[in-house]
Formats: structure tokens, sequence, C-alpha cells
């Protein structure tokens, strides 16, 4: 449908809402899993737009937030590593509220956030993050709806402690265990079906929550003039997902519901979208000039007007430094292919401490010692689950000629973006650094994340070629 003149010019006063969850990736039954509840979601899927291509920039919480935020690449704005353990924006990033306060939005924020120690720093006019459960977000957010009384409009944004480990008993109900569908990437073992129920109560429990604030958007007579955003910050926490930059990793769920009043027709977008393009699709979505140091690319007409030409992106790229360790990697992936570059001496899975030592941690530890290769090629068409790497001996001159042209690709990105990453040796200490205070706090022990290679459980002799 073509947006008319008129139409465009109420856009600049439409409002937003944002609910965003944790380790959820597209675990939701409207993407194909028929074995989770999230009836709510499910359909808000089929009264707005479903992405079913969308990446996360990074596969962990604090530098996929920062590129949904901001529209700017972990390396870029700074946001590397996780908040808790001290990462921050550098001096003069702009995030979401901050930018729409400058064209006359007034901003709110309850619950979750996490890109920063310092919640005064993200540029909302006011916020309440004392508690980040779903219930709490829900009535605080239902009382904003309710009374307020902003004459301007409004970004509104909710964000979840739901689905980050733990799933307590005491909170969600599990599913049902003998009913779940384990994935390729976990083996089926009874541990892992019942870690797996155990997520999928607390998804469950969380869909019904967002269902109360769309409820509630309804029964104020705001759904009429406002965006509603919905999206996972990047995969499950279960092995081969959260964390790595594999589809499990860095496919995230997002689905944006346009104004009722404009009374667009539900769609399924199967274009690749990054993290970084949210802030620059939303803002024109409002009729919002894009600041200069945008690096995303702007869907936003090619969700209004679909006209059958050429896709926005033909590729996306991600990327992972520090989360609970020192990890470099990077990725670039089409619809065809996925290469991934690892620049770092480590085991096929570095596990993040809640991975490791949940029921499907310890069910993968003694499958994931072995050395990781220094570069992976998957073809998507027919190895969707990246389980066969193309580069392994027996790789052919076709692969071999594939992955250059996206090494190439890559390598061009990690230079426009300024992409430095530290030495193995530094890179560790620098992580060991960051995480002190947080082991303090929760008195953890450092488990063996050394350089050495030795002190990972990989052999001597394999030689690491620097990148």
């Amino acid at each position: 449908m073509a947006i008319s003149d008129h139409d465009a010019m109420d856009r600049r006063q439409d409002n937003v809402l944002i609910v965003h969850w944790h380790d959820t990736g597209r675990y939701l039954g409207v993407y194909g899993h028929p074995d989770v509840s999230s009836p709510r979601l499910d359909r808000l899927a089929s009264e707005g737009i479903l992405f079913t291509r969308a990446h996360a920039t990074a596969p962990l919480c604090s530098p996929s937030r920062g590129s949904l935020f901001t529209g700017r690449y972990p390396q870029s704005n700074g946001l590397v590593g996780l908040a808790h353990h001290g990462w921050e924006y550098r001096s003069g990033v702009r995030t979401l509220p901050q930018i729409l306060s400058e064209h006359g939005w007034y901003s709110a924020l309850f619950g979750m956030q996490h890109e920063t120690s310092y919640p005064s720093r993200l540029g909302f006019d006011e916020f309440d993050v004392s508690n980040s459960y779903c219930e709490y977000v829900v009535e605080r957010t239902e009382e904003w709806l309710r009374d307020h009384e902003v004459s301007n409009p409004f970004l509104l944004t909710a964000g979840f402690f739901e689905t980050h480990r733990p799933f307590p008993r005491d909170r969600y109900q599990p599913a049902d265990a003998t009913a779940v569908n384990p994935p390729n990437y976990l083996p089926d073992t009874v541990e892992v079906r019942q870690d797996l129920a155990d997520f999928y109560g607390s998804i469950s429990t969380a869909d019904a929550a967002v269902g109360r604030i769309l409820d509630a958007l309804a029964a104020n007579g705001l759904d009429a003039n406002t965006w509603v955003v919905f999206f996972t910050d990047h995969g499950p926490a279960f092995p081969r997902a959260k964390s790595t930059l594999y589809e499990a990793g860095t496919g995230i769920a997002m689905i944006i519901r346009p104004p009722t009043r404009m009374a667009m027709a539900p769609r399924v977008y199967d274009e690749l979208f990054s993290g970084v393009d949210l802030v620059p699709t939303l803002l024109e979505l409002l009729g919002v000039a894009e600041p200069a140091d945008i690096e995303g690319i702007s869907h936003a007409r090619a969700l209004l007007e679909p006209d059958g030409s050429a896709p926005v992106r033909d590729h996306v790229y991600t990327a992972k430094t520090y989360h609970d360790s020192f990890d470099p990697i990077r990725a670039i992936r089409t619809k065809d292919f996925s290469y991934i570059e690892n620049y770092a001496h480590r085991p096929l899975l570095d596990l993040p401490w809640d991975i490791e030592a949940s029921p499907s941690g310890h069910a993968v530890a003694p499958l994931v010692k072995a050395p990781r290769p220094e570069r992976e090629l998957y073809d998507l068409r027919t190895d969707p689950a990246e389980a066969d790497n193309l580069l392994a001996s027996d790789g052919t001159e076709v692969d071999d000629a594939i992955a250059a042209d996206l090494a190439v690709r890559l390598h061009d990105w990690r230079q426009q973006t300024g992409d430095v990453i530290p030495s193995d040796f530094a890179g560790s200490r620098i992580a060991a650094r960051y995480i002190e205070t947080y082991l303090q706090i929760y008195e953890k022990t450092l488990t063996s994340r050394s350089a050495i290679a030795a002190d990972r459980g990989i052999e001597d002799e394999v030689k690491h070629t620097e990148q």
C-alpha cells in the first residue's frame, strides 16, 4: 500500500512501545516451535510484521542491546562486553531515547536495561529499573499507560528479566518435558529436555505479561497511533546458541506492529535484518532525520511499501569479543552462507557461566573440548544447522573461493568500523580485570580461561596462525 503525505505527517506524532526479552532467540510458536506456548506474541505477529532473518550484532546481552538502541556496532559504540562487568558506551554515543527526545518525544523505561551501570545516562525522561521481573514491569507499564498525561508522543520501553536463567519452579510452571523437541545442536537426554521445559515455562509467563501490556495499550485507546516493537536480544542460554555466532546464537525474534489506524495487512519479512538497523528503521517510520553516525540501514520503505525491489541487505555482520572470558570471533552471513573467523585458540565451545552450570552445559561438556577451527564456512541452503564446516580438510576450490570473498568483505567491515582485537594475552587479562568486581560480589571462582592453550585443555601441538 502507498503511504500518503498526510499519513506521513501523522507518523511524526506516533508513539513507540518497545518490549524486549533476554536470551530467547526465536523460541516462539510463530517461529516454528509448536512445543512452545506463546499465544500472545503469535497473535501480535499475525497483526503485524514478522521478521524471520533478524540477527543481533552480538550473541550476548549488552553488545546486542547496545546496537539495537544506538544503531551502531559494538566496536563503534564501545559496548563490547557486559555492562555489569564494567563496559560502557563511549562518550558522545546517543541512544534511541536521546535521539527522539531531540524531536519532541517523551521517553520512559520500566524494568530491564543491560546497556549501562548508570541508567540515567540512557536519556529516558523517567525510568524505574528497580525490578525487572515481568509482573512488576507490567504493573508499572499498565499504570503509566492509564495515568500518563504527556501531550507529546512517547517512547515507552518495557524490559523483562525473563527468559534469562535460572528458571525457578516457584516462578515458572515448566512445560511438559515429554512434549519438548530438542534442537539438533543439543543431545536428546532427559536432563536436556527438562532444562528446555523449564525454559519454555518462563517463555509462557513472559508471553502472558506481554499480552497484558498490549491489552492496556488498547484499553487506553493508544493502539491506533502506537508502533509496537518486540524483540529478543540474542539466542537462548543453551550450548551452541547464546555466546556463539551460529544462527542459534545471533538469530533473534522481532515483530513490529504498525498503528492500527494504518490498517496495514500483516506480513512476513524474510529479508536479512541487523540489530543496527532497528534505530534507523524506527526513525524513518516516525519521520525523524537519521543522525550521521548511524551505521545501520533503514528498512522502513521496504516495510511500508513492499514492491519486490532489491533487498535492503544481502548480508549481516556479527561479533563477539568479551563474554565471561575473552573469546574474539567475527562473522558475515548471507542468505546462503555463514563465514566465521576465530581469532584466539579456544575449544569448540567456550561456555559462559550460566550455560556451563546448567544441565545442558553438563550434557555437552565432554563433547566440546576439541580445538576450534580458525575459519568456518557453512552452506545454509543444505546445512541450516551449520554442522558441516566446508573449510575442513576436504573443502573444494569453490568453497575456498566463497570463503575468500566473504573474508574480504568481513575484513573491509572491520576496517570501516575500527574493529581492533587485542592479542590473546592482552584480551584475556582485560577480561579478567573487567569481571573482577563481578566475581567478588557473587563469590564465584574463575574457571580455567587462560590464554595458554594447554590450560584450556587444548593439545599443545595445535598451532595458531595470527590473523
